[in-house]
């Protein structure tokens, strides 16, 4: 006979590294995961919003562009932690503890990334995003303008900026 359990109380993730850990040792304001294994591993949840990533108007436009598919009623850190997780499989471990109430998130993200890094993948995709939905608009001026901006958007100097802009690398 099977032992009662609270739900989403034995179940831990398992990490790109290989190590394992439980969700609930992940809470809501974490970015990083300092491993055992010696990596910091960048941590994201549903409830961390998309200005995490990119700022309010790029999210508004992709909320407002992007139709979704799915129980979320516009585009949102799922989707594009779903992106991370469909380039790089084998970088991103996803957990659902919808059913554990002692997390207070129902999806979670530990990639193989360090945060900084996962956050230039995050911006490198979205990037290809917004280009891909550009040259689908049939709009030749569009295209061509969105191109010249792009020869000259540096994601790693975006990267920097936003993060000390926001402050993710002082500690959570």
């Amino acid at each position: 006979m099977p032992e009662p359990r609270v739900p989403g109380s034995g179940d831990s993730l398992q990490l790109p590294c290989g190590e394992r850990v439980h969700p609930c040792d992940l809470d809501l304001g974490m970015r990083a995961y300092d491993c055992s294994c010696g990596e910091t591993h960048a941590v994201v949840t549903d409830a961390h919003p998309l200005t995490r990533f990119v700022p309010e108007a790029l999210v508004d436009s992709l909320q407002e562009v992007v139709e979704t598919e799915d129980r979320f009623d516009q585009f949102t850190t799922a989707h594009a932690l779903a992106m991370v997780h469909e380039e790089f499989p084998d970088q991103v471990a996803r957990g659902d503890c919808a059913d554990d109430g002692q997390v207070g998130y129902a999806l979670v993200w530990v990639a193989g990334f360090d945060p900084r890094s996962l956050h230039r993948v995050v911006v490198e995709l979205l990037v290809e995003l917004m280009n891909h939905a550009v040259e689908h608009a049939g709009n030749d001026a569009a295209v061509r303008e969105f191109e010249a901006q792009l020869a000259q958007f540096d994601v790693a100097a975006f990267v920097d900026a936003y993060r000390r802009e926001r402050e993710f690398d002082t500690p959570v």
